[in-house]
């Protein structure tokens, strides 16, 4: 198994840039839809669950609990539909999200489509929807890059 591989993010600068400015859009984009942190980062690990990606969880989780998101909540995140931890809204937003990271089984079926969009409002279920392209991409990053898991922040 070959350990060092090319870093994408450091041989294209600018294109990395440009994702970055793009999530950093994103995050407007939550902002003006009346997405908060804690759903942002809630919808961010769970993506970055389903794909495998550590990097992405380590750096999620801190944020998550910046964010107020309990460790008890970290811990139900991947069983969230038999939790009775996360409010409806963000229900609703983790299935958008999961429908996103997979959505090479179905797309956003109408039946999902249906019951996110009578909960979210429809800025809230665009921004959500931004939030899980984003964070897919970065996840394809880290994990093609076999990116180091990073330290802990202090």
């Amino acid at each position: 198994m070959t350990e060092q591989r090319v870093h994408l993010a450091r041989s294209a600068m600018n294109a990395y840039r440009s994702l970055e400015a793009f999530s950093k859009e994103v995050g407007k984009v939550c902002q003006e839809g009346g997405v908060d942190d804690r759903m942002r980062e809630l919808v961010q690990l769970r993506c970055s669950q389903i794909n495998g990606c550590a990097y992405c969880m380590r750096v999620h989780v801190q944020r998550a609990e910046r964010a107020g998101v309990t460790m008890d909540e970290l811990g139900q995140l991947s069983a969230w539909r038999e939790s009775g931890v996360f409010s409806d809204r963000e229900r609703a937003a983790l299935e958008l999200a999961e429908a996103h990271t997979l959505i090479h089984r179905e797309g956003v079926s109408d039946e999902v489509y249906d019951r996110v969009g009578s909960v979210l409002t429809e800025a809230e279920y665009v921004a959500i929807s931004w939030v899980a392209i984003a964070i897919n991409a970065f996840n394809r990053l880290t994990i093609a890059g076999r990116y180091p898991v990073p330290p802990l922040e202090t």
